[in-house]
């Protein structure tokens, strides 16, 4: 039986493409439409995060309209 405490405990989780490092004046002048480039290739994992800490790697995919990740990989506390 689950702990009734943990149910109302809320996580925030992440997923991370890739990375992007450009100055601020260029973002400022992006708009609709836009492409940032990032570090990471199409093959490359995405890193998936809880409260700002790295617990995973996965695949994303599309399901329907949405996009979705597969966790294939659990990450050891404080390694990235």
């Amino acid at each position: 039986m689950s702990d009734p405490a943990i149910n109302i405990v809320t996580v925030e989780i992440s997923v991370v493409l890739g990375h992007s490092m450009m100055p601020i004046h260029q973002l400022l002048k992006m708009g609709r439409g836009a492409v940032i480039e990032l570090d990471t290739t199409v093959n490359d994992m995405a890193s998936v995060y809880a409260n700002d800490q790295l617990i995973a790697r996965g695949e994303v995919l599309v399901v329907d309209d949405h996009l979705g990740i597969t966790i294939t990989d659990t990450v050891a506390p404080f390694e990235e």
